[in-house]
């Protein structure tokens, strides 16, 4: 089985269990997303998928290979982000990328191509020759994508990418992500912001407490969906709230609001849709109807919680 599979995975640091039997695969030609809260252990787990770190039980393979026994094949197949650049302050942009791929054996005039390549991909060219230490924080994330680029990895663990990007460079970074997964390569992308992720992932590993989470759910939860009235206002939302409670035989108290519109819980899509026919049929002008929640911030906002160890 390719791409990144790990079984049973656990690491503690003293008394703090960070990552606990930890079990998931992240399939080739996919973007898959590490979610979790801070603390779940998403980091610890991304330094043990990248050799950084050795795991106290279980087993780690990345195209088959195992980092823990062949660290140098498998660094030669990955391509690691840290949530933190931690490249060298003196050295510009360029110098990083090209010093990089000397690293990986890749010839001098080759590493500068390659630098250029890659800093205009993310961006960056520009400010090819400034020392990275002047780079602002979404700045040093696309070098830190860069660079994990360097040597044309297959397999690529993105500690929260995002992280300090403008809204343009965010949907620049989903369509790289798209073209590389389309490309075959496995991409596993760890971040606690469910928004980010949503756009781009084709699956979830869902991680509480330090252990993967099963997503499945175990039976009908109640999901928030804003409603909006056409010409609705903040000093109307009451009689809104009263029409659209009449519409759907509700108590006027079981609806909230959240700015110009009335939230209402409904527990699965065709009670979302049976109660938006019911809102139509009694003649309210509907301007939007929508969930309140993504699909993802719902899921995990619903997954059954693991007790934290000691």
């Amino acid at each position: 089985m390719s791409g990144i599979v790990a079984d049973g995975v656990s690491r503690s640091f003293g008394t703090v269990h960070a990552v606990r039997d930890a079990s998931f695969h992240a399939a080739p030609g996919r973007v898959t997303g590490l979610v979790g809260p801070n603390g779940a252990g998403k980091t610890t787990l991304l330094l043990m998928l990248s050799s950084l770190l050795a795991p106290a039980s279980g087993t780690i393979r990345i195209n088959d290979i195992d980092p823990l026994e062949d660290p140098l094949a498998a660094r030669r197949l990955l391509g690691w982000m840290p949530d933190a650049l931690g490249a060298w302050p003196s050295l510009t942009a360029r110098e990083t990328i090209v010093t990089t791929a000397r690293l990986y054996d890749i010839e001098r005039s080759a590493a500068e191509a390659r630098a250029a390549e890659l800093l205009a991909l993310v961006g960056l060219d520009d400010l090819a020759d400034a020392p990275a230490k002047v780079l602002s924080r979404g700045q040093k994330q696309k070098l830190g994508l860069a660079r994990a680029l360097v040597h044309d990895p297959q397999v690529l663990l993105l500690d929260e990418p995002a992280s300090g990007l403008d809204p343009q460079a965010r949907v620049q970074l989903r369509e790289l992500l798209r073209r590389l997964a389309g490309e075959g390569r496995t991409v596993l992308i760890s971040s606690h912001i469910l928004a980010e992720l949503e756009e781009v992932i084709d699956d979830a590993v869902f991680l509480v407490a330090g252990a993967v989470v099963d997503a499945a759910p175990e039976r009908e939860t109640v999901r928030a969906w804003r409603i909006r009235l056409a010409d609705s206002a903040t000093d109307r939302l009451a009689a809104d709230v009263e029409q659209i409670a009449a519409a759907l035989a509700m108590a006027p108290g079981a609806l909230g609001t959240d700015r110009n519109g009335v939230i209402v819980g409904f527990n699965a899509e065709h009670a979302a849709a049976d109660g938006l026919r019911r809102i139509v049929d009694a003649g309210l002008a509907v301007a939007e109807f929508a969930p309140a929640q993504s699909a993802l911030e719902h899921t995990f906002l619903n997954l059954p919680r693991t007790e934290a160890g000691a």
